[in-house]
């Protein structure tokens, strides 16, 4: 495992060392002391979600407010998606900026994103399997989100609006300019 620093703050790009041959591969996902090393982050994660959607699905920007919070690491099993964070700290030097990149089955790469990140993700391919890791429990009363479209955030979606699939909250989700007042994620150098 190797923990490559994000052009966001305390965001991990994390590549994994396979060991293949003509039976397949092997590779370890997650050691904690390995990540602790690496990123300098010492996370407890106590949730695994899993998902799979359809080509042009976009899930996101998505977060847990306050003490609900979470940190991820997120990896694709099965397909390719265009994965997204968008620091939502207030005082950070990459505050209201965003990051993509393309996880897939074939590069094996994961993203950390700690807690006080918006995340979310494009399906790329017909299918995709995404996988992640969360340091805390969901809670629905705390769940947040920002638009996957405002512009302020620069994100460059793959799909053509017109073949976007969103569910209903997140076409209706606020700009980040319209609730950053009402964030509660603080800034502090890691």
């Amino acid at each position: 495992m190797r923990a490559e620093l994000s052009p966001l703050v305390d965001c991990y790009i994390i590549h994994d060392n396979l060991i293949g041959d003509d039976r397949g591969y092997f590779f370890e996902s997650f050691n904690r002391h390995t990540f602790r090393e690496q990123t300098g982050w010492d996370v407890d994660f106590v949730q695994d979600n899993q998902s799979s959607s359809q080509k042009g699905v976009i899930r996101g920007l998505h977060f847990q407010r306050r003490e609900y919070a979470q940190a991820k690491l997120v990896r694709v099993l099965q397909g390719s998606v265009l994965d997204v964070a968008v620091d939502i700290r207030k005082g950070s030097p990459t505050y209201g900026k965003s990051f993509s990149i393309e996880l897939s089955e074939n590069n094996q790469t994961q993203l950390f994103i700690p807690r006080g990140f918006a995340h979310g993700f494009e399906v790329l391919s017909e299918q995709a399997v995404f996988f992640y890791k969360c340091d805390n429990f969901y809670n629905k009363a705390a769940d947040a989100g920002i638009l996957y479209s405002d512009p302020a955030l620069n994100i460059a979606w793959q799909t053509p609006e017109s073949a976007r699939i969103l569910s209903p909250k997140d076409i209706t989700q606020p700009l980040l300019s319209d609730i950053a007042y009402d964030l509660d994620f603080i800034y502090t150098p890691h």
